[in-house]
């Protein structure tokens, strides 16, 4: 009778165990735990978080509110070029001779009767019209400021609202800047600036009031000689 080798079967039984228990906890089948951060947010550089010492956290994005300052640099600039002909050319003949004219005196007392054609020619009248114009205009404008705005709204997608205004007053020279319009909150830098060219619904008005103005607009006596020979 042959007795079976019982700690040979013992052997090869915790052998396929184990071979089963690694089947069952193959890292291809295995979920891998994402880890998170203290707020329960996904935080895949914790791993290199722990273990490196030249790791850099990315800083959060700013959150802004209601009341909050942004710097807005103004750089904008226009050009515009425009040229126009006009020619214009008219002639016109009117050629009457007059064979019947009424009494005057008879005419006032309500009787027509025909009048003395004595002296009276044929009228002929020619008249000749020409016109030419040209027109040409061309302006370049630039406009550069600083100024710092405040958030008076926060949209639901996190748009910002900015208003400014600017008032500098030196000597009788005053000079007014109003701003308003809309950015992203992405579009503002660390150094908390953001260009006009990254607002939207941008409105900028400058307004300039002084002796150096007053200088620069033409008299009464210019805009009405302007006026009568514009014609």
């Amino acid at each position: 009778m042959i007795r079976p080798n019982l700690p040979r079967l013992a052997a090869w039984g915790a052998l396929l165990a184990l071979a089963g228990a690694a089947h069952a906890q193959s890292f291809y089948t295995q979920p891998v735990a994402v880890p998170v951060n203290d707020i329960g947010d996904a935080d895949p550089a914790a791993p290199l978080r722990e273990v490196s010492m030249l790791f850099v956290d990315v800083p959060p994005p700013r959150k802004f509110a209601v009341h909050d300052q942004v710097t807005i640099l103004i750089d904008e600039s226009s050009s515009a070029e425009s040229k126009q002909t006009l020619d214009t050319k008219k002639d016109y003949d009117l050629s009457a001779a007059i064979n019947q004219f009424p009494d005057l005196m008879q005419l006032l007392e309500l009787r027509l009767q025909e009048g003395d054609r004595t002296g009276l020619s044929t009228l002929d009248l020619n008249s000749k019209q020409k016109f030419k114009g040209e027109g040409q205009a061309k302006r370049s404008d630039r406009f550069v400021a600083r100024i710092t705005a405040v958030v008076i709204d926060v949209k639901p997608n996190g748009t910002l609202v900015l208003e400014a205004k600017k008032s500098v007053t030196s000597g009788r020279e005053s000079k007014l800047i109003v701003l308003s319009g809309t950015c992203r909150q992405a579009d503002v830098t660390d150094s908390n600036t953001v260009t006009s060219s990254q607002l939207a619904n941008l409105n900028v008005v400058q307004t300039t009031e002084g002796e150096v103005d007053a200088t620069a607009k033409k008299g009464l006596i210019p805009r009405i000689l302007e006026t009568i020979f514009n014609f």
